[in-house]
């Protein structure tokens, strides 16, 4: 068990990491990002579960919101984690399924349910026009992100 907590905690490390670096770079359009912290959620959906994917996902969503943002931020990152993990670990189940096709499903989900909290929070339904930049972006990121997490899962025992 002590293994266990250890392992999440430096998974959560690291998302914390990542998440904070992503911060920093740039994208360039509003609502997107590369999706960096995502590497840990997907390595320990692909290697244990969605319980502990899960668990990293909101600690790090939590402490990056509280420490470098906002609580909208916290609200949206929330919403398109939790989308994101609910398609990635139904995706998870079915063989025909690779990291990348799950990553990028997910990218897509997470985009997907901030659009949703954005249009519910500004009570606009016109935002669901900034959706196409929002899915290429998804996909885009998603597959960087199966890319890295496939190499991490080759090396990793």
């Amino acid at each position: 068990m002590s293994r266990k907590t250890a392992l999440l905690g430096l998974f959560s490390a690291l998302a914390i990491i990542f998440g904070y670096v992503e911060l920093l770079i740039p994208v360039g359009i509003p609502g997107v990002k590369l999706g960096l912290a995502n590497l840990a959620v997907l390595f320990l959906l692909m290697r244990y579960s969605w319980k502990e994917a899960l668990l990293v996902s909101a600690i790090r969503i939590l402490v990056i919101g509280f420490l470098f943002t906002n609580a909208f931020s916290i609200l949206y990152s929330l919403a398109g984690a939790l989308l994101s993990l609910l398609v990635m670990a139904l995706l998870r189940q079915n063989p025909h399924f690779s990291v990348f096709g799950i990553s990028m499903a997910g990218g897509i989900a997470h985009n997907v349910g901030q659009l949703l909290v954005a249009m519910a929070v500004v009570e606009n339904l016109s935002l669901v026009y900034y959706a196409p930049i929002l899915l290429i972006s998804g996909v885009l990121t998603g597959f960087l992100i199966g890319a890295l997490t496939s190499e991490v899962l080759k090396r990793v025992r």
